[in-house]
């Protein structure tokens, strides 16, 4: 399972999505993830909303398995109900 978060530099949300991730890859074989600093990366919130297919006004911006989860609060969410994450 590999997952994608884009975020931004100074943005807490976008920190404790890593911290969750980081978790999940220490405990299970089957993850991995990449984070993106969109800012560094030059991707614009627009270009997020064309890859998620609705606009987005936040970040992080999360995929499962190319499969758009949404931010940092659903990722927790589906971390815990889908792959054993406890806080």
């Amino acid at each position: 399972m590999y997952t994608v978060i884009f975020g931004r530099p100074g943005c807490p949300y976008c920190v404790r999505a890593k911290e969750i991730a980081e978790k999940l890859k220490t405990e299970r074989e089957d993850f991995d993830y990449r984070y993106i600093d969109i800012q560094a990366e030059g991707i614009s919130k627009a270009d997020l909303s064309k890859t998620v297919g609705k606009p987005v006004e936040t970040v992080p911006q999360i995929f499962i398995d190319e499969q758009h989860i949404g931010g940092c609060t659903e990722f927790e969410a589906y971390a815990k109900a889908n792959l054993g994450l406890f806080s």
